[in-house]
């Protein structure tokens, strides 16, 4: 696959604290497209940072109602994948490309 395709299943990192809390235990989190299926961010993640992936989980939030300027606003859903690096694998997405 094409590196522009691989940008379009892995959006952007999460990087919250959570997310650098699991970083000890060889994971990273990325926000990647709803309709991106697990192999397909396995090999996006492989593609993109040369490393070896040993297995991608997924979640799906639901999108919350919040206030915006008094009216009440729907949020989007976000996708996010934890993926599990293989051992001796490491991976700073602080970094960049």
């Amino acid at each position: 696959m094409s590196k522009e395709h691989h940008f379009s299943i892995i959006k952007s990192p999460a990087i919250t604290e959570k997310g650098t809390m699991i970083s000890a235990h060889n994971q990273v989190v990325f926000n990647v497209a709803r309709t991106a299926t697990k192999p397909q961010i396995k090999a996006a993640v492989e593609g993109l940072f040369n490393v070896k992936v040993e297995s991608v989980n997924t979640l799906l939030r639901k999108g919350k109602i919040k206030r915006f300027k008094g009216r009440p606003t729907l949020l989007s859903d976000v996708k996010k994948a934890y993926v599990t690096l293989a051992a001796g694998e490491r991976l700073d997405v602080t970094t960049g490309l």
